[in-house]
């Protein structure tokens, strides 16, 4: 994944961070309800651009986890 994908994957997750924070601490109604819009916005963008990201890898299903063996133990 590029670095543009991954800045709106943490860029996301910090603003909805915030906004469960904010909503825990009874901020006001209107600052939580449009920091959700904003949220709801940027997850739909962040879905956008990490599946158009032009991420390739070489790994196949044949590969499974590399850090566990498919091999009984």
């Amino acid at each position: 994944m590029r670095k543009s994908a991954m800045f709106w994957v943490i860029a996301t997750t910090m603003v909805l961070v915030i906004l469960a924070i904010m909503a825990a601490m009874n901020f006001p109604f209107n600052w939580v309800f449009y920091l959700t819009v904003v949220g709801q916005l940027m997850v739909i963008y962040m879905v956008y651009r990490v599946l158009t990201d032009d991420y390739t890898t070489n790994k196949t299903f044949e590969d499974f986890y590399e850090d566990h063996s498919i091999e009984g133990d």
